[in-house]
């Protein structure tokens, strides 16, 4: 019976927020309100696909950037060097991302812990100092301006709108894969890594190829999340978009609203974005946005360490009436019983 109350209530959450994600370009009372719902959309895709990697398999990555930042220069480098349609752009910088995380995985994850920490770190910060230097590519520091897809004619509050429902779709797709992996062998494997890497490897988990294709799976949609965001911008920095600060978003994000749930980073991401654009938006240039994500990173350790959801989910476990381990029969039951 409790089972199927929650399978019921799971089912209204998803209807309620499918239904909020196709009316929220409606509801948005100016086009500023709907660009801040398109940034923190981004950052729901950005934290999801950095789960694939941190919530199965435990490893956690403040480098992440490395791979938006490359799916956004892919994406605007193959739409103005090439040519090409910039939704087929979007794919195969995606692909392209995923083919250079190969090797990188596979040098990265022979570490863990603080060790594989600092190798991520390492690559994002080559990458910034490359993208910076190779101005007759890149733009440099002067940054690279990429066509927006839609044309002149499409107004500004109208490209929030379709690229808000773009993430959308996009954020739903990577969902729809974490969630399927979840229930899979091969997130089995994954979650036994992230417990004990050392007794799954011992009992047949192969540990290399599997953590090397959540890496790489989490760089692809990493990377799309990168590419499209290039493509509602229309403007990439290497500074921003290979920033230590993105990565730790998507780590902050994950944790706050817990690693090992599905809708965990969704609810990460609208906490602190919400959070990040308010502080913005009323202090303006200043670090104070710096300020409040350090203190909500403390919070979030000190007091949430699984998460806002993993604690809903207790108080909800708690304040339940306890139920009995032998189900009570009243003697009309038991009478009825007998007669059979």
């Amino acid at each position: 019976m409790r089972s199927g109350s929650e399978k019921a209530l799971k089912a209204v959450g998803l209807v309620a927020l499918a239904a909020f994600l196709v009316a929220f370009p409606g509801l948005a009372a100016d086009p500023f309100v709907l660009s801040v719902g398109v940034v923190i959309i981004s950052y729901a895709v950005l934290a999801t696909a950095w789960n694939f990697v941190g919530g199965f398999t435990g490893y956690i990555s403040l480098g992440h950037a490395a791979y938006s930042g490359l799916g956004g220069y892919a994406t605007g480098l193959l739409v103005l060097r090439a040519d090409l349609n910039p939704w087929v752009a979007l794919l195969l910088g995606g692909v392209v991302v995923a083919v250079l995380a190969v090797p990188v995985g596979i040098a990265a994850l022979r570490v863990r812990g603080a060790s594989f920490v600092i190798v991520s770190i390492a690559v994002v910060l080559v990458l910034l100092l490359v993208f910076q230097s190779w101005g007759s590519v890149t733009g440099g520091s002067d940054g690279l301006r990429v066509p927006r897809p839609f044309g002149p004619d499409v107004l500004r509050p109208e490209q929030h709108q379709r690229f808000f429902h773009l993430h959308a779709v996009l954020l739903a797709v990577v969902l729809l894969c974490w969630w399927l992996v979840d229930r899979s062998r091969f997130g089995m494997g994954l979650k036994a890594i992230r417990e004990d890497e050392d007794k799954a490897r011992s009992l047949g988990v192969p540990t290399v190829r599997y953590k090397l294709a959540a890496f790489v799976v989490s760089a692809f949609f990493t990377a799309l999340a990168g590419g499209l965001y290039a493509l509602w911008f229309g403007f990439l920095d290497p500074i921003f978009q290979f920033s230590i600060l993105v990565g730790a978003n998507m780590v902050l994000m994950s944790l706050l609203g817990g690693v090992r749930s599905l809708f965990g980073p969704l609810v990460g991401a609208v906490v602190v974005g919400y959070a990040t654009e308010f502080f913005k938006a009323r202090y303006g240039d200043t670090q104070l946005h710096l300020v409040a994500t350090g203190v909500l990173l403390a919070v979030v350790v000190l007091f949430l360490p699984d998460g806002i959801i993993p604690a809903l989910r207790g108080l909800v476990d708690r304040l339940r009436p306890a139920r009995a381990s032998i189900r009570e029969v009243t003697q009309e039951e038991l009478a009825e019983e007998v007669r059979r």
